[in-house]
């Protein structure tokens, strides 16, 4: 594929329990995350910022609780990952120290990606470990998250992450090299397929069953991962991941598919803005201030006149010039209570108005889209 890995700007690397954990003895395979983690250092080194998603705790938990023996319940996996997520943190933290790399951990659930306050909360934090030089490991809650209301799988949790911040690029590493016509472990005759830009329905017929043992994906769960990262304008690549050193490998060429948005990320993030958002209400702007929206600027509160009904941070408000028609469309950084207290004043003005720092801007350009 045109420019491949080395293009990325924004990576996830999503790694699953089998190819991490060793199935027969629940450890992890340390010389393949070594291996790994030299293929990270490389995209760091060259600028690029890396996330990895990573499975793999409850598979490493189990064998310490001794639960090897069965199918395990929800409260005992969620004591096998409460064990497995300190050693599998461990584990990266060292690999990672080779190379001079921060490690940090973060623990997710469906429901920090999909509420939008604490969406922007987890996006806000990403922002800023990947700003501080950090890399930061994603998993899910297991701990927390009933069977309700779990992703189930790291394939879907690594697209929402990447339509979370923005990532350009997102990599499943899997036991198979991408998507084939049938499932090529019982159809000698099934193609691969190189490049889809697309989900059709033809498309996820192709998906079979997920394989035997720690994984709890498949091609099924990776396509609905695709789906994701296709409307966030995020590429994605299903790549086989079980020898070492699967980045370089993919940069060298090895077999995979890709799934080629039609859209950049900001393109698609300023779309949804746009298009999929009910304002829940609306800041008039003076004539400075709408000028400074069509030259790219952000929305600064000096340049806000009148704020219209109840919103929280986060929520979509409209933008309304002087004489009332909708200008812009946003994500707003304030609470309608906090937005009307900084209304009209200079950004250096809010801590002492409100009692906390919060954003320089009352919408930032990255959340707005002029009309």
């Amino acid at each position: 594929m045109s420019g491949g890995l080395a293009a990325a700007r924004r990576l996830i690397v999503k790694i699953g329990s089998a190819l991490l954990v060793d199935e027969a003895s629940g450890d992890i395979r340390r010389s393949w995350l070594e291996a790994l983690v030299d293929d990270i250092a490389r995209c760091r080194a060259r600028g690029q910022e890396v996330l990895i998603v990573s499975s793999g705790a409850i598979a490493v938990g189990r064998r310490h609780l001794g639960l090897t023996d069965r199918a395990l319940k929800l409260e005992e996996k969620q004591a096998a990952a409460a064990t497995g997520q300190i050693r599998l943190a461990h584990a990266y933290q060292e690999a990672l120290a080779r190379h001079g790399l921060t490690v940090a951990q973060i623990l997710l659930t469906p429901d920090d990606t999909e509420e939008r306050r604490r969406h922007l909360n987890a996006r806000a934090t990403l922002e800023q470990l990947l700003a501080l030089g950090a890399v930061p490991v994603i998993n899910e809650n297991d701990t927390v998250a009933t069977a309700e209301i779990r992703f189930g799988d790291n394939d879907r949790l690594a697209a929402r992450v990447a339509q979370m911040i923005s990532a350009d690029t997102l990599v499943l590493l899997s036991d198979i090299d991408g998507l084939y016509t049938a499932d090529p472990r019982k159809d000698a005759g099934a193609a691969h397929v190189a490049e889809l830009h697309e989900i059709t329905p033809e498309i996820e017929a192709m998906a079979g069953a997920a394989p035997a043992g720690y994984s709890s994906g498949g091609m099924i769960t990776k396509l609905a991962a695709a789906r994701i990262a296709l409307a966030a304008g995020c590429r994605m690549a299903i790549a086989r991941g079980d020898g070492l050193h699967p980045l370089a490998a993919i940069e060298a060429g090895a077999r995979c598919t890709w799934f080629l948005p039609a859209a950049e990320p900001r393109t698609a993030r300023k779309r949804w803005i746009a298009g999929m958002l009910n304002p829940m209400g609306a800041l008039s702007v003076d004539d400075g201030a709408e000028a400074a929206l069509r030259r790219g600027g952000s929305l600064l509160p000096a340049g806000v006149v009148a704020v219209e009904g109840s919103f929280e941070r986060g929520d979509a408000v409209a933008v309304r010039n002087a004489g009332g028609r909708e200008v812009a469309r946003g994500l707003s950084a304030y609470s309608s209570a906090d937005a009307r207290a900084i209304a009209g004043h200079k950004s250096g003005e809010i801590e002492a108005i409100l009692g906390y720092r919060g954003r320089q801007e009352m919408i930032h350009r990255d959340d707005l889209v002029v009309i």
